[in-house]
């Protein structure tokens, strides 16, 4: 069964969490020193990390700009959305298609502070606090239930979260997406991508690492099996499952993956 996720609501300064991390990364200013310190620690045995961050961020708004384009999609709920930065998936969906409607949900007080601040002007986009694990929660809450009609197709996105959570029947990234899908309606996308290595050593370090830093809230670096059978039985969108910076890439000279010791891997689904 699942269970309700408590959350906290106070902002820690001193234990560094995956999205003030990313937002560092993406040379974003809503940050501490704890944030900085782990990313510089992370970078002496993964160097590629910031590019890594910020091809993934392009990934992001990639598939968001191809779902409401080519697709059609005009919904979109995002899981782990992470501090607000420029180009979010609201920004570049209602660019293309004013109508569309996003919720962002994350588990970091800060995220939601500052989301809503920067959404409060916008009827057509909301922040909810919740866990991505809490299905339940996040698709009963008012917000969604006032933004999204879930008898229509709907844009999920897991962009590069599950790493932030453990393996668990019930609550790993399986259980996950099994909850979800069967939610959604026929033609509806999942995004899902996550911190991959076929490194056994580094996939150590950097588990062992973030869950220590962040003080238990992290999962684990899977490799890029784990990121396939989570597609299973959808229709992966072309080019399929690959390092994120290769997904439709703008040209020929966009930015690509330098080093592997670690990648984002993943890619797009739809439901038939």
């Amino acid at each position: 069964m699942q269970t309700e996720k408590r959350l906290s609501t106070e902002i820690d300064a001193n234990v560094p969490t995956a999205a003030r991390m990313y937002d560092h990364y993406l040379g974003g200013k809503d940050n501490y020193a704890a944030d900085r310190a782990a990313c510089e620690q992370l970078d002496k045995v993964v160097p590629s990390t910031r590019r890594l961050a910020v091809n993934n961020r392009r990934f992001l708004q990639r598939v968001v700009k191809t779902l409401t384009a080519e697709y059609g999609i005009r919904q979109f709920l995002d899981h782990g959305s992470g501090l607000p930065t420029q180009n979010n998936v609201h920004q570049i969906a209602q660019g293309i298609a004013s109508e569309s409607r996003v919720v962002y949900v994350d588990n970091d007080p800060m995220v939601l502070v500052h989301g809503r601040a920067l959404l409060e002007q916008n009827e057509r986009t909301a922040v909810i606090h919740a866990d991505m694990r809490d299905t339940d929660g996040i698709f009963s809450h008012p917000e969604t239930q006032r933004l999204i009609d879930f008898s229509q197709p709907v844009a999920v996105l897991f962009n590069s979260v599950f790493h932030c959570i453990p393996d668990s029947e019930s609550d790993g990234p399986p259980a996950v997406v099994r909850r979800v899908t069967e939610r959604l309606a026929p033609g509806s996308f999942l995004v899902m991508c996550q911190l991959v290595s076929e490194d056994e050593k580094v996939r150590e370090f950097v588990t062992g690492f973030m869950d220590q830093v962040t003080q238990g809230h992290w999962g684990r670096v899977r490799q890029e099996k784990d990121v396939a059978g989570w597609f299973e039985g959808m229709e992966i969108l072309e080019p399929g499952l690959v390092e994120v910076s290769t997904w439709r890439p703008d040209s020929e000279v966009a930015p690509r993956q330098l080093t592997q010791e670690w990648i984002e891997f993943g890619g797009v689904g739809r439901l038939g």
